[in-house]
C-alpha cells in the first residue's frame, strides 16, 4: 500500500515537472513571436490542453502556469518586472477579438468552450484583472453586435458565478455601447432576446444591481428601461430562466448576483415614483437661482412622468411573475423552504423608501408616496402568498412602522379577517357571544327538578260588584318631540 502511494506521488511529481518544463519551453517560444501571433498560439494551446483533460476528468485542473501564459501573452501583463510588455494596437486587438469570436463559434463542445472562457476571463484578484475585464467587455459587445450565441451563453455562465462587482462592470460597458454611444443601437441589443434568453436573464439581473436608484446617476436610461420592460412583458418567465435551469445548493456563492432579478425589479417599481421626484428638489430655498432651475426641474418632471407608464407596466409583470413562482417552487420541492425574494431585500427596500420619504418631505409628494407604498403592499402580499417571500406579518409590522400610513399596506400587514361561521336555525335576536358563557368560565351545573306543588281547593264565587258611573274623559296629551320622555325603567 505504501509502495502504491509512493508511486502515485512520484508520478504526480514527474507530471508537474514535465508540465513546468513544457510551459517554460512554450513561454520562451512565444517571446520570439509578435503580440498577435503569440495570443493566437496561446488560444491554440488552451484548446488542445483542455480537450485532452476533459477526456480523463469531468472537471479539468487549471494550472497556475496556464493562467500566467494567458495573462502575459493575451492580456500583456509581464511576468518579470524588467520585461517590456508587448502591446496590441487597435487593429491587432480587433483581429484578436475576431479570432476569439470565430473560435468560440466553431468549437462544438460546450464544456471546452466554458472552461476556456472561464480560464480567460475569471478574475484572479491581481493586476491583470483590469485588462481581462476590458477585453471581456469588448468581446461580449462584439458578440451582441454579430449575434454570436455561444459567446453569449458563456457570458451568461460567467455572470452567474462571478462576483457582482465585476458583473456590474460588464453591464455598464454594454449599456454605454448600446444606450449611450451610438443612437438607436439599442435595437441591436433587443434582438438577442430570442437568441439567448439565459444571457438576457443575467443581463437584467446585472443592470438592476447597477441601477439601484440610489442617486440621480443610477437611474436606468430610458432606452434600457423600455427594452427590459418589453422583454419581461412579452415573456415574464424570462426572469426565471436561471432559477429554472440551475440546481439549487444549500449555500449559494457569496457576493454573486441573485438567481433572479426579482429583488431589483421590485425596487425599480417601488422607488421609481419618489426617485424621479427627487430630480425636481430645489437646491436653494431663499429664491436665488430659481430662474436657472426652472428648465432643469421642468425637464426632470417631464422625464419622470414619461417613465411612469413603463414602471406601471413593469409592476404588473412583476406581480404576474410572483404569482407563477409558486408552481415552480413546488416542482423543485422548494415551496416553503427557499425564497426567491429574501427578507434582507425587503429590509433594505423599506429603509431606502423611508429615507426617500424623509428626504422629500418638504415637497408635495403625497401622490408619489401613496403610489410607492401601494406597490410595496401589493408586492409583499403576492410574494408572501406565492412563497417567494418567506416571512410573517409579525416580521413586517415593526419594519414597516417607520413608513407613512397607507391603507393598503395596513390591510396587508393586518392579515385576512376571519368571518365567523353562520349559525343555522337560531331565533331572531339571539347573539351567540352573549348567550354562550365565556371560555374561561365553566358552564353552570344543571339544577335538579323541583317536586310539583299540591293542588289548592277551589273557592266559592264572589258576589258581583255594583256598576260605577263613567269617569269624565281627560284631554289628550300633545306630543312634543323636543321634550325628553320622563319615564325611566327600573334597573
Amino acid at each position: 500500500m505504501e509502495q502504491q502511494t509512493q508511486r502515485r506521488t512520484k508520478r504526480k511529481s514527474d507530471n508537474n515537472k514535465y508540465s513546468k518544463d513544457a510551459m517554460s519551453d512554450m513561454r520562451h517560444s512565444l517571446l520570439r513571436r509578435d503580440a498577435l501571433s503569440a495570443a493566437k498560439e496561446v488560444l491554440y494551446h488552451l484548446d488542445i490542453y483542455f480537450s485532452s483533460q476533459l477526456q480523463n476528468a469531468s472537471v479539468p485542473n487549471v494550472e497556475k502556469g496556464t493562467i500566467e501564459l494567458v495573462e502575459e501573452f493575451i492580456f500583456h501583463v509581464p511576468k518579470e518586472r524588467n520585461v517590456q510588455p508587448k502591446r496590441l494596437n487597435s487593429l491587432q486587438e480587433l483581429q484578436l477579438l475576431e479570432i476569439m469570436c470565430s473560435y468560440f463559434q466553431e468549437q462544438s463542445k460546450d464544456a471546452v468552450r466554458q472552461i476556456i472562457f472561464s480560464t480567460l476571463f475569471s478574475p484572479q484578484g491581481n493586476k491583470a484583472d483590469d485588462s481581462r475585464l476590458a477585453m471581456l467587455g469588448k468581446l461580449v459587445s462584439m458578440a451582441v453586435a454579430v449575434c454570436r450565441v455561444p459567446i453569449l451563453e458563456c457570458a451568461a455562465s460567467w455572470l452567474q458565478r462571478t462576483h457582482a462587482v465585476y458583473c456590474v462592470r460588464l453591464a455598464r460597458v454594454l449599456v454605454d455601447d448600446y444606450c449611450s454611444l451610438v443612437p438607436m443601437s439599442i435595437q441591436t441589443l433587443k434582438q438577442i432576446f430570442s437568441a439567448s434568453p439565459r444571457f438576457c436573464c443575467q443581463f437584467i439581473t446585472a443592470v438592476t444591481a447597477l441601477y439601484d436608484l440610489s442617486t440621480d446617476d443610477l437611474i436606468p436610461p430610458h432606452d434600457l428601461l423600455e427594452m427590459v420592460v418589453d422583454w419581461i412583458f412579452e415573456d415574464p418567465r424570462l426572469t426565471l430562466v436561471t432559477f429554472l435551469n440551475t440546481p439549487i445548493v444549500a449555500n449559494l456563492p457569496l457576493g454573486c448576483l441573485e438567481l433572479t432579478p426579482l429583488a431589483g425589479l421590485v425596487r425599480w417599481c417601488v422607488e421609481s415614483p419618489l426617485s424621479y421626484k427627487r430630480n425636481r428638489k430645489p437646491s436653494l430655498s431663499n429664491g436665488h437661482g430659481a430662474s436657472s432651475k426652472l428648465s432643469s426641474e421642468g425637464a426632470g418632471e417631464g422625464k419622470g412622468d414619461s417613465q411612469q407608464p413603463l414602471y406601471s407596466k413593469l409592476h404588473l409583470s412583476v406581480l404576474q411573475i410572483l404569482m407563477m413562482v409558486q408552481v415552480h417552487l413546488a416542482e423543485k420541492d422548494l415551496y416553503g423552504r427557499f425564497g426567491l425574494l429574501m427578507f434582507e431585500h425587503v429590509v433594505q427596500l423599506v429603509e431606502e423608501l423611508s429615507r426617500l420619504v424623509e428626504e422629500l418631505n418638504p415637497l408635495n409628494t403625497a401622490r408619489e408616496t401613496e403610489l410607492s407604498l401601494d406597490r410595496l403592499a401589493q408586492s409583499l402580499q403576492v410574494a408572501m402568498a406565492s412563497g417567494a417571500l418567506l416571512c410573517s406579518r409579525e416580521d413586517l409590522r415593526p419594519l414597516c412602522s417607520r413608513l407613512p400610513h397607507n391603507n393598503l399596506l395596513q390591510l396587508v400587514l393586518s392579515g385576512p379577517v376571519q368571518q365567523p361561521a353562520p349559525h343555522a336555525a337560531l331565533p331572531p335576536g339571539f347573539y351567540p357571544h352573549i348567550h354562550t358563557p365565556p371560555l374561561s368560565y365553566p358552564a353552570l351545573p344543571v339544577h335538579p327538578a323541583h317536586p310539583a306543588l299540591p293542588v289548592h281547593p277551589t273557592h266559592s264565587a264572589l258576589p258581583a260588584h255594583p256598576t260605577h258611573s263613567a269617569h269624565p274623559t281627560h284631554p289628550a296629551q300633545t306630543f312634543l318631540p323636543g321634550m325628553a320622555f320622563p319615564y325611566r325603567p327600573i334597573r
